[in-house]
């Protein structure tokens, strides 16, 4: 039996990564203390693949609590790690809540999986940690720069003390995952407001919101606004399962940016997601906001080479599995 601890497992993207694990003959094994998301998600998982999730409502932070998780569940191959606060915008209100938390978690859990003799971690990094970047495409091997939000700096960090530890791991640099599972069973349950594009623009367009802010329409872009590489979530949790084989196969640290390297501006999103779903959605340009890169779009060479991953699914799948989600999910 193959086990896999997922931390912040009832995640979305953690949700997503359950269901690929099991297609793929892993056992995942869920730690998770519902902070940000809902046991309806675990539910939707084990709906989706007819098996049942061993679930932990333990915060990674409990070194304690967690040390018992791994003494239950006996000879745990490898772990990925979610749990994390993941908002930029909250980031920069509350920077030692994302300090504390983020790093933390990793600390502990790093502990933890040493104590048990574990040794392969798939860490969930961002394309954040790059900052600003000089040369687009960014690849893999671009110096990190100065973070533009303390969100940004926490994964800095966290690769930083992935590089320390003596165990092997792959941090996955995501660029901005949207969309759903195609059953429209799980997806984005964060308790906070959400301040990514694609959640504020389904919920524009069902009527919890009057109207979607545009911040900045003077970037230098095609058309002013943000320019961002925008991945299917189940795409994203489909390069989990590749990189965990990777690890195992290769004992290897590295570090794969995970996007379909293509940079979309945030009114051409907008207009897409109209297009697929046949409906007018109410925007309006606001003030630049805090945090914001102006465009970061990736360089998939290396995961496209090494672990043999590439986005199969369209934006336009995306948005229209987003719309989907948004009218189903309770």
């Amino acid at each position: 039996m193959k086990k896999i601890l997922v931390t912040g497992g009832a995640g979305y993207i953690g949700s997503h990564t359950l269901v690929e694990l099991s297609l793929h003959n892993f056992y995942p094994i869920i730690v998770d203390n519902l902070c940000n998301t809902s046991i309806k998600n675990i539910k939707g998982v084990e709906k989706i693949t007819g098996k049942s999730i061993p679930f932990y409502n333990v915060d990674c932070t409990n070194e304690k609590a967690l040390n018992n998780v791994f003494e239950k569940e006996k000879n745990i191959l490898g772990t990925i790690h979610f749990a994390a606060y993941k908002s930029v915008e909250e980031s920069v209100k509350y920077p030692h809540k994302y300090h504390s938390n983020n790093i933390g978690s990793l600390q502990v859990l790093l502990n933890v999986m040493k104590n048990h003799h574990v040794e392969n971690i798939i860490f969930s990094s961002s394309c954040t940690v790059y900052g600003n970047p000089d040369v687009l495409p960014i690849c893999e091997n671009a110096p990190f720069k100065k973070a533009e939000s303390p969100y940004g700096k926490t994964k800095q960090l966290c690769e930083e003390l992935l590089n320390k530890t003596d165990i092997l791991g792959i941090s996955l640099r995501y660029f901005n995952p949207i969309g759903s599972h195609e059953s429209g069973l799980i997806g984005d349950r964060s308790s906070d407001n959400p301040n990514n594009l694609v959640p504020i623009i389904t919920e524009t367009a069902i009527g919890k919101r009057e109207i979607v802010t545009v911040f900045g329409d003077d970037y230098d872009t095609k058309d002013g606004t943000c320019l961002r590489d925008y991945i299917h979530v189940v795409d994203l949790a489909n390069a989990h399962v590749k990189a965990l084989q990777y690890v195992m196969k290769n004992k290897v640290k590295s570090a794969f940016n995970i996007g379909t390297g293509n940079g979309v501006s945030v009114l051409e999103a907008i207009h897409i997601f109209e297009k697929v779903n046949n409906i007018k959605v109410n925007y309006k340009i606001g003030p630049r906001r805090d945090g914001d890169v102006e465009q970061i779009y990736s360089d998939n060479t290396l995961s496209t080479n090494e672990l043999e991953w590439e986005a199969k699914r369209t934006i336009e799948e995306a948005m229209s599995s987003a719309w989907l989600w948004e009218q189903q999910k309770q």
